[in-house]
């Protein structure tokens, strides 16, 4: 398992980006035209448990897709984002919304609309009138060239392969939080 030079402990939220990172990058297409998402059972898993530990999760994507949003709120996230054209904005909604210093927030994208967020994310926080602490944002394995770069860690695993299941499982082992009470054994 990769490991990241971030201290772990201070996270306290996540966001992910959908297309890419919590599903694969090639999205199969229903007759009618629909976008349709494969996504990740462990990810599954693993979101609704950072949920039920009481983690700030934020689902920020470009897609439409009402099956996105009824999957992950369906998994207990509050914050799912639907059509972000301008990530950025809604990112720095949800961090006012919930109280956050992008320094405590782990965010995870795949491609060129990601990256404004994750320079706000990965970048000392103090240039933005924020917080006072770097943080990088982790892509999945196959994420585009400029995001790599702009990351802290890159999971083994791609998108919709279990990546957010890697970070999430670190973050929260890191905190003595994964399996750490019955609360884990149960959807």
């Amino acid at each position: 398992m990769s490991r990241t030079d971030f201290d772990l402990s201070r996270i306290k939220a996540f966001a992910f980006d959908v297309d890419g990172v919590l599903s694969p990058d090639t999205i199969p297409l229903h007759p009618s035209g629909e976008p349709m998402r494969i996504v990740n059972i462990k990810d599954g898993y693993a979101l609704q448990f950072a949920a039920k530990m009481g983690y700030p999760i934020a689902i920020i994507t470009g897609g439409r897709t009402e099956a996105v949003r009824k999957r992950f709120e369906g998994l207990g996230l509050n914050h799912v984002y639907m059509g972000a054209a301008v990530k950025i904005e809604i990112f720095k909604k949800w961090l006012d919304e919930c109280g956050l210093c992008p320094d405590e927030v782990m965010y995870m994208g795949d491609d060129i609309p990601d990256y404004e967020v994750m320079q706000i994310a990965g970048l000392p926080a103090f240039r933005m009138g924020l917080c006072q602490s770097p943080v990088r944002p982790a892509p999945p394995a196959d994420a585009a060239p400029e995001i790599k770069q702009i990351a802290r860690y890159i999971s083994p695993f791609g998108g919709g392969q279990g990546c957010g299941r890697d970070i999430i499982e670190q973050i929260l082992r890191a905190q003595g939080k994964w399996m750490s009470d019955k609360t884990a054994f149960g959807w």
